[in-house]
């Protein structure tokens, strides 16, 4: 948001409870756990409808972050657009203990330099060499930039995730940034191994690579469809003993120096039981800028996914304590994940504000829609229970019960 001034206390606590470690988007769902209901309380002091009021603040490309560094091209204002228009907001239902809120996150997006390999072997295929984790689907993202890159179909690509000691550095495999920084590095190792291609068919068939083309696995002179030579003897010819040309093996390198926050916007209808404390989930709806989304499906699946982290998040996930300080819930029989049949169904909206740096202009997805999920559930208990606030997560019946109470 635009904020005029800005004043930050931190406490550094030493306690006896168990250190913790990353986790997805660490650190952003507590932040926006209490910022997002901050702004929902302005909001309702000032008079404003809470999406008016966000839109009216949210910052856009240009205004200053906290840091003083100028925002690049985000889609905030688009994402509280897009909720403004969709029926989940706009025909939300206003029944007693029943509930709409909103909220919105962002994560920076993770740089770090990159380097893949591509080698083109004899059968005109490519093995792209990655130190990367195939997490969360993106080696179907490396080889999808590397086939469109080089001029082939996907079929022909194979990813070999090697052994980190020998492979090209990828470092770490989280912080939404394994496509937008290794997606670049691929891009170049194909663009590469395609020049050395072309170099050596333009040899051997004695034109220009200015005039060359690459259709359906051959190399071919434009304009004279007889003059042509398949991608996979021009590998041959690079690999035959005594051959006068190198082995076709491209290598690719990127460092990201400009990041690519990306959004996620999200609604929660909820009703409550009041007299048990239950909290239902009537319906959640989803929206993120992804930069461009080159995989439709495993984008949707990534935000459905961090979505649903964010409602066992608020609703059932908690490391509990018993009077004598000792963890009860330790194990996955003692602490709460919530199961498909927990999980109500999620739409999803998809919007594409390229970034100026990512590969054809994607961003990282991963942490964002994990992170405002927390703080749109207790806007809309909230808004259920008549202004009460629920500070304390999970949202346990017994919790909802008390804060409805005033307790």
């Amino acid at each position: 948001y635009r904020i005029g001034s800005l004043e930050l206390v931190g406490y550094e606590v030493l306690t006896n409870k168990p250190g913790n470690g990353a986790y997805r988007a660490p650190g952003a769902p507590q932040a926006t756990f209490a910022i997002e209901q901050a702004v929902d309380e302005l909001a309702t002091k000032l008079g404003w409808d809470p999406l008016e009021f966000r839109l009216r603040n949210c910052s856009v490309e240009g205004d200053l972050q906290p840091n003083g560094v100028p925002w690049p091209r985000i889609g905030i204002k688009e994402i509280l657009e897009t909720i403004r228009e969709h029926p989940a907001w706009r025909d939300r239902p206003t029944g007693p203990n029943t509930g709409v809120g909103v909220a919105i996150g962002g994560w920076p997006g993770g740089v770090e330099p990159c380097a893949a390999n591509i080698r083109v072997n004899t059968d005109g295929s490519l093995v792209v060499q990655l130190g990367s984790s195939d997490i969360t689907g993106t080696n179907t993202v490396m080889a999808m930039l590397a086939a469109e890159t080089f001029g082939i179909g996907i079929e022909k690509v194979r990813i070999e995730s090697a052994d980190t000691g020998s492979a090209p550095y990828a470092g770490m495999s989280g912080g939404s940034k394994v496509t937008y920084t290794l997606g670049p590095a691929v891009i170049r190792a194909a663009a590469e191994a395609r020049r050395q291609i072309l170099e050596i068919a333009g040899s051997e068939l004695e034109a220009s690579t200015d005039d060359l083309e690459m259709v359906e696995g051959k190399v071919r002179v434009k304009g004279a469809p007889d003059k042509e030579m398949s991608v996979a003897s021009i590998a041959q010819k690079s690999m035959t003993f005594g051959s006068k040309y190198e082995p076709v093996y491209g290598i690719g390198k990127s460092a990201q120096l400009d990041r690519a926050p990306g959004f996620s916007g999200q609604v929660a209808q909820v009703s409550i039981d009041p007299d048990t404390g239950k909290v239902s989930i009537d319906r959640y709806l989803t929206v993120q800028d992804v930069g461009r989304a080159l995989n439709p499906a495993m984008v949707e699946g990534q935000m459905i996914g961090g979505t649903a982290q964010a409602i066992g998040f608020a609703l059932y996930e908690g490391i509990e304590y018993d009077e004598d300080g000792q963890l009860i819930s330790s194990t996955l029989m003692d602490y709460a994940v919530p199961s498909s049949i927990q999980i109500p169904p999620i739409e999803t909206i998809i919007l594409e504000i390229p970034a100026r740096s990512g590969p054809y202009g994607a961003k990282g997805i991963g942490e964002p829609p994990i992170i405002p999920g927390p703080a749109t559930i207790a806007n809309a208990l909230s808004n259920a229970a008549r202004g009460a606030r629920f500070t304390e997560i999970p949202f346990t019946p017994e919790r909802v019960v008390k804060g409805m109470h005033g307790e």
